[in-house]
């Protein structure tokens, strides 16, 4: 098969959570646990960072990634959902897997297929594991998929644990309360593993607080680790000034970053007093300032025009829209424009009542079984105050804002990963770093 071919086979042979939603979601690890040892354990063959959480884990495993690279170590790293291409979920020093190594794993894999039954994201998490023990990575930062516990990431054994935050996302297979979500995402915290925790308070503190003491796991809260001291707004990223690392800039912008970067500085500091890793000082300045060319982020409050503005974020629930309507009301703009997409199975009308009455909306569907309707979409946002029209395609809708936008309005595309993804495809390609 040609690497299209099999890109294919994988969507229509295995379930995948991305585009069928809850039937294709297999909790547990009981079947990557007999695939793995079928292929000789490769995830025993390497060392790893794990980073779990509900907002922020590809950003928090990206930029530690970045430094890692820039430190001199051949360093994996496996996130997902990709955005443009599948490659993207697994990379070493930021350059994506061949396509003739995704074809060759799926053609080996087949008797897997047949014999257990993976979802999509197990055979991946697989093939990610294999390439890295093949290629002899140094060390891999490795994303959790969803929640934790019952992810099948989790089968490493890391040299740290980290947890961004716990919001509400993923509640109809994780739980309808924070405590129930942060336990699954507790998960992660293994036997005498240090864990670093971006956020938490009350009832969440106290899930996390307990597994580690029940798993004696070393916990470092970021909140009070004073590793950020302040952090500013620039036109191209942050300028971070911090406790151990000096005062330096941070490509990746927007109000999330402020909190991605206090738990990487933090995880950066315990990997400094455990001495896991070596890592200069100049190798944090750098890793943070190049996190897009050396981890391939993409999609994370990314400025894609200068006249009008237009950004681009992945942000999909309501605390990541919430920091995302924080960053818009920084900006300087006339008019704003938004073009949002959003999957049914979001609670899509608590996003909505968080985004600003002003702007004028361009609703879209995402390229999903699990897409909302873009008339469905909008005849709630009228209900509620908003002011924009539905569109037949994402194109359509984008290309409609940007025709009405002044030179001094700001465009903001967004709501879900496949909204972004099909307008940095379809419109910005240059930006995505591969052919």
């Amino acid at each position: 098969m040609s690497y299209q071919e099999t890109i294919d086979f994988l969507f229509s042979a295995v379930p995948c959570f991305q585009q069928q939603g809850a039937v294709a979601y297999k909790p547990g690890l009981e079947r990557v646990l007999a695939m793995a040892e079928v292929m000789s354990n490769p995830h025993l063959s390497f060392r790893s960072i794990h980073v779990g959480g509900t907002n922020g884990k590809g950003s928090t495993a990206s930029t530690l990634a970045s430094v890692l690279s820039a430190s001199g170590y051949k360093t994996g790293l496996f996130t997902s959902p990709h955005l443009v291409d599948f490659r993207e979920r697994i990379r070493i020093n930021g350059v994506p897997v061949g396509e003739d190594y995704v074809v060759d794993f799926v053609d080996k894999a087949r008797p897997l297929l047949e014999k257990y039954a993976p979802s999509f994201f197990e055979l991946t998490t697989l093939m990610a594991f294999s390439f890295f023990a093949e290629q002899k990575v140094d060390v891999a930062v490795i994303e959790v998929g969803m929640g934790g516990r019952l992810d099948s990431t989790n089968i490493i054994r890391p040299e740290l644990s980290i947890i961004t935050n716990v919001s509400a996302d993923h509640t109809q297979f994780l739980g309808t309360t924070l405590p129930e979500i942060a336990f699954e995402k507790a998960g992660i915290i293994k036997k005498d593993i240090p864990v670093v925790i971006g956020e938490a308070e009350g009832e969440v503190r106290t899930v996390f607080a307990q597994r580690a003491q029940e798993e004696s796991a070393p916990i470092y809260f970021a909140e009070e680790s004073g590793a950020l001291l302040s952090c500013e707004d620039r036109a191209n990223g942050l300028y971070l000034h911090t406790s151990k690392y000096g005062s330096f800039p941070a490509q990746l912008g927007g109000a999330a970053q402020h909190l991605n970067a206090r738990t990487i500085l933090t995880a950066l500091s315990v990997i400094a007093e455990r001495n896991l890793f070596t890592i200069p000082l100049e190798a944090v300045h750098d890793g943070f300032a190049s996190v897009i060319e050396r981890a391939g982020l993409l999609g994370r409050w990314q400025q894609l025009s200068m006249t009008p503005q237009i950004f681009c974020d992945t942000g999909h629930n309501e605390a990541g829209i919430a920091l995302v309507v924080q960053q818009i009301a920084r900006q300087k703009y006339t008019h704003l424009h938004i073009v949002l997409g959003m999957v049914s199975d979001k609670e899509w009308q608590k996003v909505l009542s968080l985004l600003p009455q002003e702007a004028t909306y361009y609703f879209v569907a995402p390229p999903s079984e699990r897409a909302l309707s873009a008339s469905v979409l909008k005849d709630y946002a009228l209900q509620i105050g908003l002011k924009g029209e539905s569109f037949p395609t994402i194109s359509d809708g984008f290309l409609t804002a940007k025709s009405k936008a002044k030179p001094d309005d700001l465009i903001y595309i967004g709501g879900s990963n496949y909204v972004v993804a099909e307008v940095l495809r379809d419109f910005f390609p240059q930006l995505l770093g591969y052919k």
